[in-house]
């Protein structure tokens, strides 16, 4: 069994107000124990990560982000950059397929965003995956690789294995009509990208790196992903913002671990 941490991270997506977010956090405080071999991360919307950073019980839960910009600083109307939320968060979710596709985020954009992120001592939570289209097509592969090599081109191996990526194959998310990827693909697709990481950084940043599955999860397919060989944990979507589905893939988890140390 590994040593890492499971991570859970639960992405609220542009979902509820500062009211709705408060409260759904009050409802995981009561329902969540605190486990030291799991680690809960929460990503809500930028607009609520401050108020909910009070309320937070941080021997719970940590905060992740859902996006910044790659620049610290500047005339950047609108924007939010990671140096903003290095005092809030300890995570950032990059390279979102939400962001791929509708905010047209090229994998030259994602590397810069995870060398801002590194560089702020935030860690990247990397979203990587293929289309419906892709995968019909045989390449998978190749879009696993180019996501990654260039994502990672400016880290040093050492801030690789501190990391998280996240396999997401797109055709499997519940928002494009997502079907169940079987634990086989998902174990295929992850074993690839610790492979690549290992050709191109070593295998002290393989072996490091925690690499989550990600993609309709909820808490009846939770812990089916959580079995794989070398999953680490799970991004956890829509199922997030229902307490009582996101309390049992923590508790699923937790009592996983304790059964696999148990033997």
């Amino acid at each position: 069994m590994s040593t890492k941490r499971t991570l859970i991270a639960g992405n609220w997506k542009m979902n509820l107000n500062t009211a709705q977010a408060s409260l759904l956090l009050h409802r995981l405080q009561e329902r969540i124990k605190i486990h030291k071999n799991i680690e809960v991360v929460l990503i809500p919307s930028a607009l609520t990560l401050q108020p909910l950073s009070v309320q937070l019980d941080r021997r719970k839960f940590r905060l992740g982000a859902q996006n910044a910009y790659y620049k610290d600083d500047g005339a950047f109307t609108g924007e939010v950059s990671f140096t903003m939320l290095r005092d809030l968060v300890h995570y950032a979710v990059i390279g979102h397929s939400e962001r791929r596709l509708y905010f047209n985020e090229n994998n030259d954009l994602i590397r810069d965003k995870v060398a801002a992120c590194v560089r702020n001592e935030i860690t990247p939570i990397l979203c990587v995956g293929e289309t419906k289209h892709e995968r019909r097509a045989g390449e998978t592969k190749r879009v696993l690789h180019s996501q990654i090599s260039t994502a990672l081109s400016n880290l040093t191996a050492h801030e690789i294995g501190e990391m998280v990526i996240a396999y997401e194959p797109v055709w499997a998310i519940s928002t494009f009509g997502g079907e169940l990827a079987k634990p086989a693909q998902a174990q295929e697709a992850m074993d690839y990208i610790r492979k690549q990481i290992r050709d191109l950084h070593g295998k002290k940043a393989a072996d490091n790196v925690r690499v989550l599955y990600g993609g309709s999860v909820d808490d009846q397919t939770a812990r089916g992903y959580m079995e794989i060989l070398g999953c680490d944990g799970v991004l956890v979507g829509g199922a997030s913002l229902n307490y009582h589905k996101f309390s049992e893939i923590v508790r699923s988890a937790y009592a996983m671990r304790h059964e696999v140390e148990d033997e």
